[in-house]
């Protein structure tokens, strides 16, 4: 029996499979059943189920090729050990997500992100991507290409990416540091004075009228200012979910460290997070980020809610990324395993963010997508490298049906 890492769902599927071989797994997929990859199992939705195969890209042979300024590397590479080594080279991922758990397939084909008003999601550092489709044809697809932006956030559903090529930078040190007590009108009334504070910036919120805000700066840029919030730094680390420890969270206090272990806020070597939740998160356009949090705020959430965590990201040109076209502000809710109760505060979330046509997460927990115009373009896409619905699964074929 496998289930995601939250134990929330177990997948239907009928066996899981990890083929040794590119030419194994090329005979796998085009056997005429269904199939899925399976990353680190760090979605929510359903978006990786199957009745028929998962496909684990564990046992593949390794992948790492540096070369001037992009890396590549295979697709089921954890994140973390994907950093270290960068790092070791003297090289740098621009974007990194707040846990490093996760493959570098997985995340790229949901659209994963991290947080900085110039930082894109992991989808926009994106090369070339190496897909074996349903007929276990082995193909290419590189930056420029007529479908390119189709490929790269595909949700598994076009086919199995067995390696990715990225753009890279320099290495660089990020120190760390959070701003408590902050008043949450503060982040209301001037968003764009606390976000563009530093190279990445993170809001948490209980909605309960303040925030901490975590503010990640890199070494050699301008003191990050945050003055005018009213708050004051900790002086103790802390965790993202009030009263959870902070071992599990990566160094702050101003302390100095590589990109990778402070990015992230949580620590590769710990579950991150609590464990047994919920999450869901959704998308606005960034010149209504105000609004949007108003109207989250009006909704008096509850215990139900652990944390709300809310980010910017820069725009990308992916069809299907949740910041396709639009600099955007990322609204995300860690819930109490509670599923029915949790489905009913999103129909409230999703009601109350409809004038900004909001975008969910694909790896997260939703009623509907949302406002994704790309989703004509990429059901041609898919009916063209998989028209006999292969990597389709319930949750897929209800997303991505032609409109």
């Amino acid at each position: 029996m496998t289930t995601n890492w939250a134990g929330s769902f177990t997948f239907t599927a009928d066996r899981v499979e990890s083929p040794t071989s590119v030419d194994d797994l090329r005979r796998l997929v085009s056997s005429g059943t269904r199939a899925h990859v399976l990353g680190a199992g760090h979605s929510f939705s359903r978006v990786a189920d199957t009745t028929g195969t998962l496909i684990r890209l564990d046992a593949l042979p390794e992948v790492f090729e540096l070369t001037g300024d992009t890396v590549r590397v295979g697709g089921g590479t954890r994140l973390a050990g994907l950093a270290e080594r960068l790092h070791a080279k003297g090289v740098a991922l621009p974007a990194m997500p707040s846990l490093p758990h996760v493959t570098i397939a997985g995340a790229v084909a949901t659209g994963t992100h991290g947080s900085g008003d110039g930082v894109g999601t992991l989808a926009d550092l994106v090369r070339s991507v190496d897909l074996v489709t349903a007929a276990g044809d082995l193909v290419t697809y590189r930056r420029g290409d007529a479908d390119f932006d189709g490929v790269v956030v595909s949700l598994g559903a076009l086919g199995v990416v067995v390696a990715l090529e990225l753009a890279v930078v320099p290495t660089f040190d990020v120190e760390q540091r959070v701003v408590a007590d902050v008043p949450l009108d503060v982040l209301v009334e001037r968003f764009d004075d606390v976000f563009s504070a530093a190279y990445s910036v993170s809001a948490f919120t209980t909605w309960d009228g303040t925030a901490r805000i975590w503010v990640k700066r890199r070494t050699g840029d301008a003191p990050a200012d945050l003055s005018f919030t009213g708050g004051h730094d900790a002086t103790t680390p802390l965790h993202p979910v009030p009263g959870q420890p902070a071992h599990h969270c990566t160094a702050q206090l101003g302390e100095p460290g590589p990109w990778h272990e402070r990015l992230p806020h949580f620590r590769a070597d710990f579950t991150p997070s609590v464990g047994r939740e919920l999450q869901s998160e959704y998308f606005v356009a960034r010149e209504h980020a105000s609004h949007a949090l108003t109207a989250i705020d009006d909704l008096r959430l509850g215990d139900l809610l652990l944390t709300s965590e809310i980010r910017t990201i820069a725009a990308d040109r992916q069809w299907l990324s949740p910041t396709h076209e639009r600099d955007s502000v990322a609204l995300h809710f860690t819930w109490r395993q509670d599923d029915a109760a949790v489905r009913a505060e999103l129909a409230r979330i999703e009601a109350a963010l409809a004038p900004w046509r909001p975008r969910a997460h694909w790896g997260k927990l939703s009623t509907h997508p949302g406002a994704y115009p790309g989703l004509p373009r990429f059901a041609r896409l898919r009916e063209s490298l998989d028209p006999t619905g292969t990597f389709g699964n319930a949750a897929l074929d209800a997303w991505l049906s032609p409109r």
